[in-house]
């Protein structure tokens, strides 16, 4: 399978990681985003809505939304929970990392770590602030009573909400008030298989 993404995306990152986790057989195609690769007409003839990640089976089918990705590779593997409950769970916090934690901590490391924090969008970084800190506030309380997201367990979620989490200090967030997520990343770190991200 060929695999599209920027190694310093996060949302590329989660793909890597579960890959590297899982042992995953890929080729890897970096495609960046800043010089236009996700508008060139063979990309959007793979993916119309220009985004990466973007996993290409053998057989030419193609999926796109990071946290889709991981679903489908991650399916019937430790990382998925047999429980139907523990599995919406899984989903719960997969979806609270798309629209109530990317969108701020996501953004503003893209403002300030893509595009050098220019001033025109110096309003925009500095009003994700907030909203990021509250989702690290809902994060740290649930590792506060559990070492992975659902439990004893990783699952996908972790996956999805460590690949931006451990990087939020690139959009202005300082974790030094969070020790739960702090130990939350060290043990992350720690599992046989983990690759980290591409450096800067």
């Amino acid at each position: 399978m060929n695999i599209y993404g920027d190694r310093l995306s996060g949302n590329c990152y989660k793909v890597q990681l579960l890959c590297a986790l899982l042992d995953v057989p890929h080729r890897w195609i970096d495609t960046d985003i800043l010089a236009g690769d996700t508008r060139s007409e063979a990309f959007l003839a793979l993916n119309p809505a220009g985004q990466i990640p973007l996993l290409e089976l053998d057989d030419g089918r193609t999926l796109s939304e990071s946290n889709a990705i991981l679903n489908f590779l991650g399916d019937a593997s430790d990382w998925v929970p047999e429980d139907a409950y523990q599995r919406a769970r899984m989903l719960q916090w997969q979806f609270f990392e798309q629209y109530s934690h990317e969108p701020y901590i996501a953004v503003a490391r893209f403002i300030n770590t893509y595009l050098g924090l220019p001033e025109e969008r110096r309003e925009e970084y500095l009003s994700k602030q907030e909203g990021g800190y509250r989702a690290l506030r809902v994060m740290e309380q649930q590792l506060k009573n559990s070492e992975f997201l659902l439990g004893a367990r990783p699952s996908l979620a972790d996956i999805s909400l460590y690949a931006y989490t451990h990087v939020a200090d690139e959009g202005g967030f300082d974790l030094q008030g969070f020790p739960a997520i702090r130990a939350w990343i060290g043990r992350i770190a720690a599992l046989p298989g983990y690759r980290p991200m591409a450096p800067n």
